[in-house]
């Protein structure tokens, strides 16, 4: 047969006979149980490493090892290939650098801060990271969340002066910077700490819609914020829940005194920032760089406000004389530390989680490794020094990395670039006018705003990540940016506990002609294995859904075990009190036949001696210990021949229509005393209705944690435990459970049974 399959192979063309041959697939194995496979695989517990120990260590190479994982750029900068990308980096530089000048200027502005410091939020921290980053394309700088973000506190701590007196605003501002880089200082130390102690996988709890719901709702408030500057309103200054919503109807009820000039400004600005932008995505294969709106418009806006002196003609805010040159590093205000360092531990893990989505975005998409706590500590080396030289806390933005990446940017060379150009830019710019610093603001804003279409596509995808995205929308609108934050992360936490408690639950089917199984609901051709029930849990069982897995179980197999348990026992007791009564019946008549026996000797005294003597032999004859014995001996055998009245079936109660039931744990991650209790109760219930439990699929870490917490025993041992469901399916079928009436004993040895798949 053999031969003939081959030479029928032999007639059909080379690919073809090369599927049939890949399709036959033939493999024999003995039935495994886990003390089996234990054996014939020489399991042993994985060695532990200790890695804290590699820690302590000290050599040269491990100071070698150190320094270069510190100083990223001791790695990649001898290496840089100067002809290939020099050139790419020069003009992204040059791009970043003019839309990060207007960028930094009117983000200060949303801070809460002069204008100036967004242009030191721009050169400082970016030359740090240059120095520390591992990614190549993001570019560091001011950011309108985190800029809002800071804002919200700077005008909390320090809020607005009661009159327009030079001296107040002056104070206030000095306040406010104060506020502010002391907060970067303090960002800074918790990012570095967190790098230091390998904390960067805690930006995971934060995930990508809570992210972006987030930042949609931070770019509202920074589009709220702006509306002062549009309107040329004076508002009152708001914090802490719902200040947006007090902002827009401070907004809407203050809107009739708003100044014409600085609304037709405004919409001016705005329409050419959005021309420039869209002639820029229109032209992006055409132009070697994209053309500088921003810089364009800054230029334009200082020439039309200084030529046509809007501040006194038309009422026009402008930004007033820059100051020139650095500033001497400050230590930071100590005593603002314990009223700080809830909003700053917030805005390091904001700043971090944006900045870490778009490394690996990019790290990904030119195939290079972003280090999380490297960036950690990159990230907050930037904020530390930035804060010591008067900066506010600083990330990364989208749009400027976007622009880095497209105009040929290949390393943080672009970074220092445009660090350079902003250094040679902090000269007189001078009385800009606020409304176009506000326009740049919320143009910029399209790309956050772009995210509410996530509602339409997660609408779609996953219902439950719209509901994590919405939930942050909404908590970070009405709550402000910290508070939202904190909500946005419990939802998400208490979401993923949810979804655990309500896994899906199945009863699992075997596919014809093979050895998997798969659930019955879903697969058509799956049908279950007559006498045997194999349940599965998608997800793993601990503290917060074993009883929902019981209860799930119980309900799957289509049996009321509980009330089968309690209708059991009922009769049991019934029977116990019937024997019982019995045996009382039975003392009481033998009491009273031994009374009567009394009362007849007494009775006849003047019997004669002969009668009496012959009486007593026939007494002794009757009681005779050898009868006693013969009478034991006649019951005993009795009692071996009477069917066991435990049963269900003596007792007259319906039985499952299945004796066998498996428990497939493939998906159990790691058990908890709560899950032990569980699956021990499971083994005791349903042994009590003649069901036969095993268990199949458990990981080895599930295996050690289930030994760990003594769960094998006498009743339950590893021989309940198989390598796979088929394993267990096959067993089962050749050993059914003996009910307690059956004589027949049956054998345990699982090594004579094989397994055959086919394909």
């Amino acid at each position: 047969q053999g031969l003939a399959r081959g030479e029928g192979l032999a007639l059909l063309p080379a690919t073809r006979a090369m599927e049939l041959r890949k399709q036959d697939y033939h493999m024999e194995r003995p039935l495994l149980n886990q003390e089996h496979l234990e054996e014939l695989g020489h399991w042993g517990s994985a060695p532990r490493t200790r890695q804290w120990r590699t820690w302590l260590q000290c050599s040269r190479a491990r100071a070698h090892a150190l320094l270069l994982q510190r100083l990223p750029i001791l790695v990649w900068l001898p290496r840089y290939p100067v002809r290939d990308w020099l050139l790419g980096d020069l003009l992204s530089g040059l791009s970043v650098a003019i839309m990060q000048l207007p960028q930094g200027l009117a983000y200060a502005l949303l801070a809460g801060l002069p204008p100036v410091f967004g242009l030191y939020s721009s050169f400082y921290p970016v030359f740090i990271y240059f120095l520390f980053g591992t990614s190549r394309h993001i570019s560091v700088g001011t950011f309108a969340v985190m800029s809002v973000m800071v804002g919200s506190v700077t005008e909390s701590l320090a809020p607005q002066a009661l009159n327009d007196s030079t001296i107040n605003e002056t104070a206030r501002d000095a306040a406010r910077v104060q506020v502010a880089s002391t907060l970067s200082v303090l960002v800074g130390l918790f990012q570095v700490g967190l790098g230091l102690v390998h904390f960067g996988f805690v930006v995971t709890y934060l995930s990508e819609p809570l992210v972006r719901g987030y930042t949609t709702a931070a770019a509202v408030q920074v589009f709220v914020s702006q509306l002062k500057y549009v309107f040329e309103l004076h508002l009152s200054s708001h914090s802490g829940p719902l200040s947006l919503i007090y902002t827009v109807l401070e907004v809407c009820w203050k809107l009739p005194d708003s100044k014409v000039g600085t609304m037709v400004t405004a919409a001016v600005a705005g329409v050419v920032l959005v021309l420039v932008k869209l002639l820029n995505d229109k032209l992006q294969q055409q132009l070697p760089m994209p053309i500088p709106g921003e810089l364009l418009t800054l230029i334009g806006a200082t020439s039309i406000s200084y030529g046509m002196d809007l501040k006194h003609r038309f009422k026009v805010s402008v930004v007033g004389n820059i100051p020139t040159g650095l500033v001497s590093p400050v230590a930071p205000n100590a005593q603002l530390f314990s009223k700080l360092m809830g909003s700053a531990f917030t805005i390091a893990l904001v700043g971090f989680a944006i900045a870490i989505s778009l490394g690996k975005i990019f790290a990904l998409r030119h195939s290079y490794r972003v280090d999380s706590n490297q960036e950690l500590v990159a990230l907050g080396l930037s904020n530390l020094i930035g804060g010591i030289f008067r900066c506010f806390p600083v990330s990364c933005s989208m749009s400027r990395s976007l622009v880095q990446e497209s105009t040929g940017g290949n390393s943080q060379v672009a970074g220092a670039v445009s660090s350079f150009f902003i250094l040679l830019i902090i000269v007189k710019l001078g009385n800009s006018s606020m409304t176009f610093l506000a326009a740049i603001v919320i143009v910029n804003l399209k790309g956050m705003l772009r995210q509410l279409s996530d509602i339409c596509s997660l609408w779609k995808a996953n219902r439950a990540d719209l509901l994590i995205w919405l939930v942050t929308f909404i908590a970070t609108i009405l709550l402000n940016l910290d508070l939202g934050l904190v909500a946005a992360v419990i939802f998400s936490l208490l979401l993923v506990v949810v979804r655990t408690q309500r896994p899906h639950y199945s009863i699992l089917g075997q596919v014809p002609d093979t050895d998997i199984y798969r659930d019955v609901a879903e697969y058509s051709e799956a049908k279950e294995v007559p006498g045997v029930k194999v349940f599965r849990s998608s997800a793993t069982v601990y503290f917060a859904n074993a009883e929902f897995y019981s209860d799930a179980l119980k309900q799957r197999c289509g049996v009321d075990v509980d009330l089968l348990i309690s209708q059991k026992k009922k009769l049991l007791k019934k029977q116990e009190q019937l024997k019982l009564k019995q045996l009382q019946k039975e003392k009481k008549l033998q009491k009273q036949a031994t009374s009567s026996k009394d009362t007849s000797v007494s009775i006849n005294v003047n019997t004669s001696l002969e009668d009496m003597s012959n009486n007593v032999e026939d007494c002794k004859v009757m009681v005779s210990p050898g009868d006693k014995m013969e009478d034991a001996t006649a019951s005993g055998q009795e009692d071996s021949k009477a069917p066991d009245v435990s049963t269900l079936k003596a007792l007259g109660l319906p039985q499952p229509d299945f004796h066998s039931l498996i428990l497939d744990l493939s998906a159990l991650s790691f058990v908890d005393t709560v899950c032990l209790k569980s699956l021990k109760n499971i083994f005791r219930d349903f042994r009590e209705i003649e069901v036969e439990v095993y268990m199949a699929a458990c990981h080895s870490p599930v295996v050690s944690q289930l030994e760990a917490g003594h769960f094998f025993d006498a009743s339950v041992t590893k021989k309940h435990l198989f390598a796979s469901v088929h394993d267990a399916v096959t067993f089962a079928l050749q050993h059914p459970r003996p009910v307690p009436d059956s004589p027949v004993s049956v054998s345990r040895d699982l090594w004579p049974a094989k397994l055959f798949f086919f394909c």
